[in-house]
């Protein structure tokens, strides 16, 4: 069972007792797998229309690619990409639980007016001054993940001396800023690709119980990363298979998110592992 029954996201419930499925929603031009196929409001009303049926109990929609390598873009972009997105999401779909990848304050508190009812800070609270008051002032569920350098730098020969508590270091350290400033509903991510290399990731997903803390869920990003890619030879196209694998072995870690691009083999990962009890 997961250490959280639920969160609460705004007036929304989102039942924990059994692992969930978050979708990915890409608004980014420049996204590793899937950049520029959702580029307007009829693909992203599509795409959002059949993660929902396929059984996602949460979208999550971001505006930046965090590739490695990406290029930031500023504040006023991101908001006009994101906001219209969010804008019909709502309309279309009322009861849709929206999380938005981003990690500046004043996009996550527009975010958050117009229904989105998460944040998914891949900074963890570290890019802005004011991002961790922010969620707190909001009252939602905050996502911290993990991640070393910045998405332009992060993959430049990553080095820790221990992968698994260093991370793990890092959580107890924003977890007390998260909990001091008054948020109450925190979800770790180790940040799978961010700032790893292969090994330091396949270290982290064997160790993923390790960071379980109580209260605490733990949302992992496995999806058609470089992890597998690069270690089966393949492109991100063709990592559906691995990413099936690497989240089933998520599950069976502890994790209670599952964030990715494909939610219908999610579910089913989700289906199967739990037989096991």
């Amino acid at each position: 069972m997961s250490p959280l029954a639920k969160l609460f996201c705004g007036k929304k419930e989102l039942e924990l007792s059994s692992p969930v499925v978050m979708g990915i929603l890409n608004l980014t031009p420049d996204s590793f797998f899937d950049g520029g196929r959702f580029s307007d409001i009829t693909t992203q009303l599509h795409h959002v229309d059949k993660m929902l049926h396929d059984g996602a109990s949460i979208i999550d929609v971001g505006a930046i690619s965090t590739r490695p390598g990406a290029i930031d873009v500023g504040e006023d972009e991101e908001l006009a990409r994101l906001i219209p997105s969010i804008r019909e999401i709502m309309k279309h779909f009322p009861d849709c639980i929206l999380s938005v990848d981003t990690f500046r304050p004043e996009v996550a508190r527009v975010a958050a007016a117009h229904g989105a009812c998460m944040i998914n800070d891949i900074y963890g609270g570290r890019y802005e001054a004011g991002m961790i008051e922010t969620v707190a002032t909001l009252k939602i569920p905050y996502v911290l993940m993990h991640m070393k350098g910045t998405p332009a730098t992060m993959q430049r020969d990553p080095s820790y001396s221990n992968v698994v508590a260093e991370v793990s270091y890092f959580f107890e350290n924003q977890l007390k800023l998260c909990r001091e400033a008054g948020i109450r509903q925190v979800v770790i991510d180790p940040g799978f690709g961010f700032g790893k290399t292969v090994e330091q990731n396949f270290a982290l997903l064997a160790h993923l119980a390790d960071f379980g803390m109580e209260g605490v869920p733990i949302l992992v990003g496995l999806s058609r990363k470089s992890m597998i890619n690069k270690l089966l030879n393949i492109d991100p196209s063709e990592a559906l298979n691995g990413t099936t694998v690497l989240n089933t072995i998520a599950l069976i870690n502890g994790a209670s998110i599952l964030r990715v691009h494909d939610v219908k083999e999610a579910m089913e990962a989700i289906r199967l592992v739990k037989m096991l009890g």
